[in-house]
């Protein structure tokens, strides 16, 4: 028998996966719109490439709430306009910073330039469980869309995003 991610060995490199995408039984993201903003800046400084960095923040029983986005070197240099692999130097920064500050890694922001912003193949196949994924669409250098996903299993399931000032 198949595994759970069998399906993506006929999904191309990169495709969005729209299979086993549900809703969230998650709480929701609280986002601030000067953290909105600084994503967003990130991003369409990076296109055409993708762009990346950790969320830091708290999970908390009703909502996850973000307290600090930090930027990161994309190493995947090979696949820059398709992949992210975020530099474990600034992911290591990021952590000590979080500790330090009573705070913890709470999940990843990138960029899909030119894509939806949903998961990708690669994606659900480099997830981690307990994180925040979030993504955000850039089309032809403006930020188009930002949506946040969660891992349930082997499935990704969109987090509501609840912006605050």
């Amino acid at each position: 028998m198949a595994g759970p991610n069998s399906f993506l060995s006929s999904a191309p490199s990169g495709a969005v996966i729209d299979a086993g995408i549900a809703a969230s039984p998650h709480p929701p993201l609280h986002l601030r719109a000067d953290h909105r903003a600084a994503i967003e800046q990130l991003a369409r400084a990076g296109y055409p490439h993708e762009a990346c960095g950790l969320l830091l923040g708290r999970h908390e029983r009703d909502a996850t709430r973000l307290a600090r986005i930090t930027h990161a070197r994309n190493l995947a240099t090979d696949r820059l306009a398709d992949r992210y692999l975020l530099d474990p130097r600034d992911y290591l920064a990021a952590d000590e910073e979080a500790r330090r500050d009573g705070l913890e890694i709470v999940g990843i922001w990138h960029s899909h330039p030119d894509h939806p912003a949903r998961p990708s193949s690669t994606d659900l196949a480099n997830a981690w469980p307990d994180y925040t994924y979030l993504i955000v669409a850039v089309h032809q250098g403006e930020v188009v869309d930002l949506t946040a996903w969660r891992l349930d299993a082997s499935n990704f399931v969109q987090q509501t995003i609840e912006e605050d000032s």
